[in-house]
Protein backbone atom coordinates (compact mmCIF):
# COMPACT_ATOMS: atom_id res chain seq x y z
CA UNK A 1 0.00 0.00 0.00
CA UNK A 2 1.31 3.50 -0.99
CA UNK A 3 0.60 6.50 1.15
CA UNK A 4 -0.93 9.84 -0.72
CA UNK A 5 1.88 11.84 -2.07
CA UNK A 6 1.33 15.62 -1.29
CA UNK A 7 3.21 18.73 -2.53
CA UNK A 8 2.91 21.72 0.29
CA UNK A 9 3.40 25.23 -0.90
CA UNK A 10 4.68 28.06 1.72
CA UNK A 11 2.71 31.02 0.70
CA UNK A 12 2.78 34.50 1.25
CA UNK A 13 -0.03 36.78 1.29
CA UNK A 14 0.09 40.63 0.33
CA UNK A 15 -2.86 42.83 1.17
CA UNK A 16 -3.42 46.12 -0.71
CA UNK A 17 -1.25 48.88 1.11
CA UNK A 18 -3.89 51.43 -0.39
CA UNK A 19 -6.54 49.41 1.24
CA UNK A 20 -8.62 51.59 3.65
CA UNK A 21 -8.93 49.24 6.88
CA UNK A 22 -12.05 50.42 8.37
CA UNK A 23 -13.64 48.88 11.25
CA UNK A 24 -16.91 47.61 10.02
CA UNK A 25 -14.71 45.78 7.57
CA UNK A 26 -11.53 43.75 9.02
CA UNK A 27 -9.40 42.15 7.16
CA UNK A 28 -8.79 38.68 8.59
CA UNK A 29 -6.94 36.16 6.91
CA UNK A 30 -7.82 32.55 8.89
CA UNK A 31 -7.70 28.96 7.35
CA UNK A 32 -11.51 29.06 6.32
CA UNK A 33 -11.29 32.49 4.08
CA UNK A 34 -8.17 31.40 2.12
CA UNK A 35 -9.44 28.12 1.52
CA UNK A 36 -12.63 29.56 0.47
CA UNK A 37 -10.93 32.24 -2.31
CA UNK A 38 -8.71 28.98 -3.69
CA UNK A 39 -11.98 27.04 -4.18
CA UNK A 40 -13.46 29.72 -5.59
CA UNK A 41 -10.75 30.41 -8.10
CA UNK A 42 -10.46 26.24 -8.88
CA UNK A 43 -13.88 26.55 -9.61
CA UNK A 44 -14.00 29.53 -11.57
CA UNK A 45 -10.99 28.60 -13.83
CA UNK A 46 -11.19 25.09 -13.79
CA UNK A 47 -14.50 23.74 -13.66
CA UNK A 48 -16.51 21.61 -11.40
CA UNK A 49 -14.32 18.40 -12.61
CA UNK A 50 -11.13 20.20 -11.80
CA UNK A 51 -12.45 21.33 -8.25
CA UNK A 52 -13.69 17.80 -7.71
CA UNK A 53 -10.23 16.18 -8.59
CA UNK A 54 -8.28 19.18 -6.25
CA UNK A 55 -10.31 18.43 -2.84
CA UNK A 56 -8.85 15.19 -2.50
CA UNK A 57 -5.55 16.22 -0.29
CA UNK A 58 -6.53 19.81 -0.23
CA UNK A 59 -6.12 22.00 2.79
CA UNK A 60 -4.86 25.05 4.42
CA UNK A 61 -2.73 23.75 7.12
CA UNK A 62 -1.26 26.97 8.70
CA UNK A 63 -2.26 30.56 8.41
CA UNK A 64 -0.33 33.81 10.21
CA UNK A 65 -2.35 36.73 10.21
CA UNK A 66 0.72 38.82 11.34
CA UNK A 67 2.75 38.00 8.84
CA UNK A 68 0.68 36.43 6.54
CA UNK A 69 2.55 33.27 5.70
CA UNK A 70 0.53 30.09 5.09
CA UNK A 71 1.21 26.97 3.79
CA UNK A 72 -1.09 24.89 1.45
CA UNK A 73 -1.36 21.32 1.08
CA UNK A 74 -2.57 19.40 -2.47
CA UNK A 75 -1.98 16.25 -3.96
CA UNK A 76 0.98 15.74 -5.69
CA UNK A 77 -0.69 15.19 -9.19
CA UNK A 78 -3.08 18.18 -8.75
CA UNK A 79 -0.48 21.10 -7.63
CA UNK A 80 -0.19 22.40 -10.55
CA UNK A 81 -3.65 23.56 -11.03
CA UNK A 82 -4.06 24.86 -7.36
CA UNK A 83 -1.04 26.49 -7.89
CA UNK A 84 -2.43 28.32 -11.13
CA UNK A 85 -5.86 28.74 -9.45
CA UNK A 86 -3.94 30.29 -6.35
CA UNK A 87 -2.25 32.91 -8.77
CA UNK A 88 -5.41 33.80 -10.30
CA UNK A 89 -7.01 34.61 -6.61
CA UNK A 90 -7.52 38.66 -6.32
CA UNK A 91 -8.93 39.10 -3.32
CA UNK A 92 -10.21 37.17 0.23
CA UNK A 93 -13.04 38.22 1.35
CA UNK A 94 -13.65 41.78 0.12
CA UNK A 95 -9.59 42.87 0.79
CA UNK A 96 -7.36 42.84 -2.37
CA UNK A 97 -4.22 40.12 -2.40
CA UNK A 98 -1.66 38.49 -4.05
CA UNK A 99 -0.24 35.34 -3.46
CA UNK A 100 3.87 34.96 -3.31
CA UNK A 101 5.31 31.25 -3.18
CA UNK A 102 8.10 30.98 -1.17
CA UNK A 103 8.76 27.23 -1.22
CA UNK A 104 7.09 23.84 -2.52
CA UNK A 105 8.25 20.78 -1.25
CA UNK A 106 7.28 17.24 -0.90
CA UNK A 107 7.25 16.89 3.00
CA UNK A 108 5.61 18.98 5.81
CA UNK A 109 9.50 18.98 7.59
CA UNK A 110 10.82 20.91 4.48
CA UNK A 111 7.89 23.20 4.17
CA UNK A 112 7.86 23.75 8.13
CA UNK A 113 11.95 24.81 7.75
CA UNK A 114 11.56 27.06 5.02
CA UNK A 115 8.15 28.38 7.01
CA UNK A 116 10.06 28.64 10.00
CA UNK A 117 12.88 30.76 8.34
CA UNK A 118 10.49 33.24 6.84
CA UNK A 119 8.64 33.37 10.51
CA UNK A 120 11.80 34.64 12.23
CA UNK A 121 12.86 37.13 9.36
CA UNK A 122 9.75 38.36 9.48
CA UNK A 123 9.81 38.94 12.74
CA UNK A 124 12.99 40.49 12.63
CA UNK A 125 12.22 42.91 10.61
CA UNK A 126 8.86 43.69 12.67
CA UNK A 127 11.75 44.42 15.34
CA UNK A 128 13.91 46.70 13.71
CA UNK A 129 11.18 48.84 12.08
CA UNK A 130 9.07 49.12 15.13
CA UNK A 131 12.24 49.56 17.69
CA UNK A 132 11.36 47.34 20.58
CA UNK A 133 8.94 45.13 20.33
CA UNK A 134 5.85 44.77 22.51
CA UNK A 135 5.72 41.50 24.85
CA UNK A 136 2.05 40.68 23.51
CA UNK A 137 3.87 40.49 20.22
CA UNK A 138 6.68 38.68 21.10
CA UNK A 139 3.94 36.33 22.92
CA UNK A 140 2.10 35.73 19.84
CA UNK A 141 5.11 34.69 17.84
CA UNK A 142 5.91 32.30 20.34
CA UNK A 143 2.83 31.24 19.99
CA UNK A 144 2.97 31.13 16.05
CA UNK A 145 6.05 29.32 16.08
CA UNK A 146 4.76 26.57 18.32
CA UNK A 147 1.69 26.26 16.13
CA UNK A 148 3.69 25.83 12.95
CA UNK A 149 6.37 23.00 15.15
CA UNK A 150 3.32 20.71 15.68
CA UNK A 151 2.28 20.14 11.87
CA UNK A 152 4.30 17.25 11.71
CA UNK A 153 2.00 15.49 14.25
Amino acid sequence: MVGFKNRYMVMEVFLDPNKDISKDDPIVLSQHNISKAIKDSILTNFGECGLASSLGSFQVKYVNHITKVCIIRASRDEHQKVWAAITMVRSVGNCPVVFNLLDLSGNIKACKTAALKCEELKFEHLKIVSGVPKTEDVNRHAQNLERIKILEH
